[in-house]
């Protein structure tokens, strides 16, 4: 026991002249730390907090790693600094109720910095209230590593106030055990690296996620129904809600009723990849009222694949409202009738979502060059495109139509598609062939066709009978009257073939 206790006093002794040794050099270098440089006494340097290292060959037993001095205070110290802490931050208007649990920095002053730190990102108060615990976070451990890593990656340093915001779980983060796999994730699913800011704002909660949890198993579905997997990095991109969203709730059960519906499996793939919103439509709430509606304005269930492979955005919108407006404005306008109106949602769904204004435009001009409003709208009918045609275009073509061809109104009410054709393209050199070769014809037999089948056409010894338009059969291959494109031995499936042809997304 006696030898302990002079074993006690001579290293006590050895680390008292330690500590002078040290505050004396540190007095004398040229350039010392000016909170110790100034300290009287040496026992002090324990209360900074500051790392240090020295290397003078003069003092040899300083030879060694850098020493970090934490702040040694007892349990009555601590209460009174945490006191002192919370009624800082009530002084602010924080409410330090939740941080009771959580440790605190050892003085007001640290306190302070990461409060001043925090307002810098344009952080308020009431951001400090809805998520206290970012107090517990060090400015120098967590804060700035973070943001510099988040700024690295292409988040602008004038939005990471609001990053933080929106998720400020991100400050606890460890960079290379949390963030880093994540982003490397993502670059694996071929989601360009300029594309990474752009993603984790749009959804940043993705930097909390588990790699082999819900996000591998979403990608994987993708996969498995036919989505290309060189597209899942756009899709990311454009709806990066996906990587949180679970198959069995919520990804599958919409792929499974849009099939259900007469959709083939590979055209509802095609639809996500370009459209991956669609699966953050409600199915209960949205998407199965939307059906429901399409079916009670007078849409055939058989037509139902088509519209909505067309549009795949109509199982999103408020449908009701917009179907009934625009039902009434056609009824209005051109008296078309309910069954008509069905008619052009059918062929163009796009409609229920077009301007009124626009559509009146070329209304207004059709009824101006002295057509019927019933024909309006038996036209409109026939081919909904016209309501999306600009003015002028069709101004040049109708003037074309009356001076150089010299055929009556009536022709371009059996045939409004005529308006829908290049006049400098189509319309005119294939008018000029037929004038060379004496040949008349109605507008559909030598403007609905191929160039080939034109040309061939010009050759032959009789005008064939004309035929219908294009035809759209869900699951089937897509008929074009008097054009053998489409053939057996094209690589392209059935239903790769309709959508390419038919779908313009």
């Amino acid at each position: 026991m006696t030898l302990y206790f002079l074993q006690r006093s001579k290293l006590l002794t050895l680390f008292s002249t330690k500590i002078a040794s040290l505050s004396s050099l540190l007095k004398t270098q040229q350039n010392p730390c000016p909170q110790i440089a100034q300290l009287d006494n040496p026992f002090r340097v324990l209360q900074l907090g500051v790392s240090f290292s020295t290397q003078s060959s003069k003092f040899p037993e300083y030879e060694m790693p850098s020493v970090t001095w934490g702040v040694v205070q007892g349990k009555r110290e601590k209460l009174v600094n945490r006191v002192i802490i919370c009624d800082y931050l009530k002084s602010l208007g924080i409410i330090p109720d939740e941080l009771e649990n959580l440790e605190l920095p050892s003085t007001v002053d640290v306190m302070k910095e990461r409060v001043e730190f925090l307002l810098k990102l344009r952080l308020t108060i009431d951001d400090f209230n809805e998520y206290p615990l970012m107090l517990g976070c060090s400015v120098r451990k967590n804060i700035i590593p973070v943001l510099g890593y988040l700024e690295k990656i292409g988040i602008p340093r004038s939005k990471l106030g609001e990053f933080v915001k929106s998720y400020p779980q991100v400050l606890h983060a460890s960079v290379v055990v949390e963030l880093m796999p994540v982003v490397k994730f993502l670059r694996g699913l071929d989601v360009e690296k300029q594309d990474l800011g752009y993603v984790l704002q749009k959804y940043p909660e993705l930097l909390g996620f588990k790699l082999e949890g819900t996000m591998s198993t979403s990608v994987g579905y993708l996969v498995s129904i036919g989505v290309n997997p060189r597209d899942i990095g756009p899709m990311v991109t454009q709806y990066p809600y996906l990587l949180g969203m679970r198959v069995g709730t919520i990804i599958k059960p919409i792929v499974d009723y849009l099939i259900s519906l007469g959709l083939p499996k590979n055209i509802v793939a095609r639809m996500l990849e370009k459209r991956t919103y669609i699966l953050g439509y409600d199915l209960e709430e949205t998407v199965k009222p939307n059906v429901d509606c399409l079916i009670s304005f007078g849409i055939r269930k058989e037509a139902l694949p088509s519209v909505i492979a067309q549009y795949p955005q109509i199982l999103g919108l408020p449908l009701k409202a917009k179907l009934s407006s625009q039902q009434y404005f056609f009824n209005l306008k051109i008296r078309m009738d309910p069954e008509g109106f069905a008619q052009v949602i059918e062929k163009m769904p796009q409609i229920v979502s077009l301007n009124q204004n626009v559509i009146m435009k070329p209304v207004e001009f059709l009824l101006g060059r002295g057509i019927p409003s019933e024909d309006v709208a038996k036209m409109i009918v026939k081919c909904p495109q016209l309501v999306a045609l600009r003015v002028p275009l069709m101004k040049n073509s109708f003037y074309f139509y009356k001076t150089e061809m010299g055929r009556p109104v009536n022709e371009l009410v059996d045939f409004p598609e005529y308006f829908t054709y290049s006049l400098e393209s189509r319309i005119k050199p294939r008018y000029q062939k037929l004038q060379n070769k004496g040949i008349h014809s109605s507008l559909n037999w030598f403007l609905n066709c191929s160039d080939q089948r034109f040309e061939e056409r010009l050759q032959g010894d009789y005008i064939e009978s004309e035929n219908v338009g294009p035809s759209f059969y869900m699951g089937g291959r897509l008929e074009l009257p008097g054009y053998e494109a489409v053939s057996d031995e094209e690589d392209e499936s059935d239903d790769d073939v309709l959508y390419r042809r038919t779908v313009s997304l």
